[in-house]
């Protein structure tokens, strides 16, 4: 599920715009998002969700010292292809990707209604990347791996986590 950011808070995004999208239309991820999964302390990171709260802070920090995720942009691939989003068909649906909207709503303060409407990229879908561990005293490849497996499972990526962007780890080289 995304819920991408504008930049600023008086800007409103439809649907369809909340998605990440390559200059081909390629559904990705910011390499920066997973960065946050490993080393956020204020949002629900794999650290600071998994690990001791006396310690997360540091394992998070080490995270965002010694991680390099690359490329920048995450593509989304199915079967081994870039996953492409075209439009919205008439219901509320992309023929190419699959991606659909999701309305729900979200209680602000005093139960006050925000109604959201975020696009879904269905299942099945997987993500590849580089991820470069720089030789450090803080935090060992295991760690690493153990926060990104752990984390997949209890957080997933993306908005709504724990409910959408559930992953597992399929290989690691």
């Amino acid at each position: 599920m995304f819920d991408r950011y504008p930049g600023d808070n008086s800007t409103k995004l439809e649907g369809p715009q909340k998605l990440y999208l390559t200059v081909k239309g390629i559904v990705s991820l910011p390499s920066l998002n997973m960065i946050s999964f490993l080393s956020a302390h204020n949002t629900n990171s794999a650290p600071k969700r998994l690990r001791d709260k006396r310690k997360y802070k540091d394992i998070a920090n080490a995270c965002l010292s010694f991680v390099k995720i690359e490329p920048t942009d995450l593509l989304f691939l199915r079967d081994g292809e870039p996953i492409v989003f075209d439009r919205l068909g008439d219901d509320g649906r992309d023929r190419s990707s699959g991606v659909y909207l999701h309305y729900s709503v979200a209680r602000l303060d005093k139960g006050i209604p925000n109604p959201k409407v975020r696009p879904v990229l269905p299942l099945p879908w997987s993500l590849k990347f580089y991820l470069t561990l720089y030789h450090n005293n803080e935090i060992k490849e295991q760690e690493v791996r153990n926060l990104i497996e752990e984390g997949g499972h209890a957080i997933g990526i993306g908005t709504w986590r724990g409910v959408f962007g559930k992953f597992i780890i399929d290989r690691w080289d």
